[in-house]
């Protein structure tokens, strides 16, 4: 994993997952440095990806207070477990739904949650952390939020992006990439993260977009994307024109025989 610092209230411990046919998926989890601790995911549920040594190289995992899972999909949960163990103090904050989820296999201790829906706000000591339900989401447990301090915005999925390449993918500023390759990466991630935004009635959906505009955020820290200073108003952008863009439509068995075929030794 890399850690990449913005300033001193944010580390990201960036992460990415190699998806054939799709790219370097970045996987982010970040540290908030409130006065109150607080990590935001816990990475991929994957052997050897370093995220207790990642986290333990920018705070003490004791004085972790709160500890935000976005969702409670593998890539976001991997060292909760661990986490709840190394910080005895932390809370987790979730919603109901998400909550019911993470504790379908190994429920999850109830005096180490906090349940926070959207809409509700969080004081960590030294600012607030306001919860919100991303516009683009696959899971129905999402909830991202924003810091009325730094003005960052944690948008777990939304946003996310597919990069060329694994120095891309855990790179510390999006501004790396050109700005209409990431549009176009962005939408094929909405195609592919929510198919449902084809579906659903545009100006309905586009109304999940105004709590987003109103707050502005200066900085948009996504699960799947690198950090984005000032793209707040081209991502937005993005969001409108994700139902007009083409469904994803994957490979099919033919596909996957042919490719599997490639792998095979070579006779003489």
């Amino acid at each position: 994993m890399d850690v990449n610092h913005i300033g001193r209230d944010i580390s990201v411990l960036a992460d990415y997952m190699e998806v054939p046919g799709i790219g370097f998926v970045p996987v982010n989890a970040f540290v908030l440095h409130a006065a109150e601790p607080v990590v935001i995911d816990t990475g991929l549920s994957l052997p050897g990806r370093g995220f207790m040594d990642a986290l333990g190289s920018v705070l003490d995992p004791q004085d972790v207070e709160w500890i935000w899972i976005t969702h409670p999909d593998r890539d976001h949960t991997g060292a909760l477990r661990e986490l709840l163990d190394a910080a005895p103090r932390a809370q987790v904050i979730t919603t109901f739904l998400g909550m019911g989820i993470m504790s379908m296999a190994d429920p999850l201790p109830m005096n180490r949650v906090y349940l926070l829906n959207p809409g509700q706000s969080l004081d960590v000591g030294d600012r607030r952390l306001t919860a919100f339900r991303p516009p683009l989401f696959d899971n129905p447990s999402t909830t991202g939020c924003c810091d009325d301090l730094t003005g960052a915005c944690f948008s777990s999925d939304c946003f996310g992006a597919p990069m060329p390449s694994a120095e891309l993918a855990t790179c510390p500023d999006v501004g790396h990439v050109d700005k209409n390759e990431l549009r176009g990466r962005q939408l094929l991630w909405a195609t592919v993260d929510s198919p449902w935004v084809h579906t659903v009635d545009k100006t309905k959906y586009l109304e999940t977009c105004s709590g987003l505009r109103a707050f502005d955020p200066s900085l948009i820290l996504g699960t799947h994307l690198p950090p984005a200073a000032g793209r707040t108003p081209d991502f937005l952008d993005m969001l409108a024109a994700a139902p007009d863009t083409d469904p994803f439509l994957g490979p099919d068995q033919a596909a996957l025989e042919h490719l599997l075929a490639t792998f095979e030794p070579q006779t003489s």
